[in-house]
């Protein structure tokens, strides 16, 4: 009988994985050589290792020791405050000397006062004298920050503080109100008091798109709608004219991901872990439907984000151990065995 080494099986599916990745760039890059390949990549600091390595992997193809005449740029933006030398963007940032590749570190900081007049003066189609004294009160509320301005100016506008006036055929705006606004001095703080001023209903179903991530597909929404019996489709629409989230054809998600780490840090943690669980067992039954692939590792991952200190019922316990167990087999399906070999240990800690 030979022996299977299920971790050489993992690897190797994992690098024929990346092989077929750098062909396929490969060969976009040699029929376009006028302008190189762009791969851009947001909120690295949430990258996983098979991420990660098959960036790697096309720097390494691809870069100066490629014997092709190819051209790869790579765009990665992360939260500097959130990398240590755990994360798997550290090896990332350091492997560029070692593969002979060009790197650039560009550090964003916030607006001066003079590039967020700049900024106010084109969005207002305003000369940069008239807009200074309005951008001098932001840039002191916001320090710069570029989200924050943003969030502000929108939340002027609706609150009548910043109006274009059809009279003078220009933006106005009442300095004095403006300047006795009570604002939170931190944008998480801002976003979250932006929240509560909407309705409870609407504020409700932010909390609820935010325990499923970033963005989540219509088809997910409908299909949570039905099994909570809860309007969400309505009141998403709500958040979307008010700038929260954006809509897709296909999906709605959060502007910012700020907004959605403000929205999910308004629920307590013991509510979190009640939340994630009920819309976990509420996704099961559909776990078998049209939509049934899609549909199961997102009841997974409720379920798993809940713990098993959320099961009130122990019967429960064997369902969602049988969830991992399908979510575990169809990542590996996917030759994604890290996320099979998590949703397998999860199953076994709820049994």
């Amino acid at each position: 009988m030979n022996c299977v080494n299920h971790d050489e099986e993992c690897m190797n599916a994992q690098q024929r994985l990346q092989y077929l990745l750098c062909q396929f760039v490969e060969v976009i890059s040699s029929s376009f050589a006028a302008a190189p390949v762009t791969l851009f990549l947001d909120d690295l600091q949430w990258a996983d290792l098979a991420s990660i390595a098959a960036v790697n992997q096309l720097l390494f193809t691809l870069g100066p020791s490629s014997s092709q005449k190819t051209r790869f740029f790579f765009l990665g933006c992360y939260r500097e405050g959130e990398i240590d030398k755990r994360n798997p963007i550290w090896g990332l940032l350091c492997d560029g000397d070692l593969f002979n590749i060009r790197c650039t570190n560009i550090k964003l900081d916030c607006m001066d006062e003079r590039t967020l007049n700049t900024m106010i003066s084109e969005t207002l189609c305003l000369s940069p004298r008239l807009t200074r004294a309005l951008s001098s009160i932001i840039f002191h509320k916001t320090k710069g920050n570029p989200l924050f301005v943003s969030r502000l100016m929108n939340s002027l506008n609706k609150d009548g503080l910043l109006r274009p006036s059809l009279t003078r055929r220009r933006w106005e705006w009442d300095k004095g109100k403006i300047l006795c606004q009570k604002l939170p001095d931190d944008v998480a703080d801002f976003l979250t008091h932006s929240i509560e001023k909407l309705s409870e209903a609407v504020k409700t179903t932010l909390c609820t798109l935010s325990c499923l991530g970033a963005s989540a597909d219509n088809a997910l929404i409908k299909a949570l709608e039905r099994a909570v019996q809860k309007n969400l489709v309505n009141n998403l629409d709500i958040a979307v004219s008010e700038g929260l989230l954006d809509k897709t054809d296909n999906q709605y998600l959060f502007s910012h991901d700020r907004i959605q780490e403000a929205a999910y840090n308004m629920i307590d943690f013991l509510d979190r872990c009640r939340s994630h669980f009920s819309y976990g067992m509420a996704l099961v039954p559909l776990a078998d439907g049209e939509d049934g692939e899609s549909i199961l590792l997102t009841a997974a991952n409720q379920l798993n984000l809940a713990g098993p200190e959320a099961v009130q019922d122990k019967s429960q316990n064997v369902i969602v151990a049988n969830i991992n167990l399908r979510a575990g087999k169809k990542a590996m399906r996917m030759s994604d065995f890290r996320a099979a070999y998590s949703y397998f240990d999860k199953g076994i800690s709820f049994l």
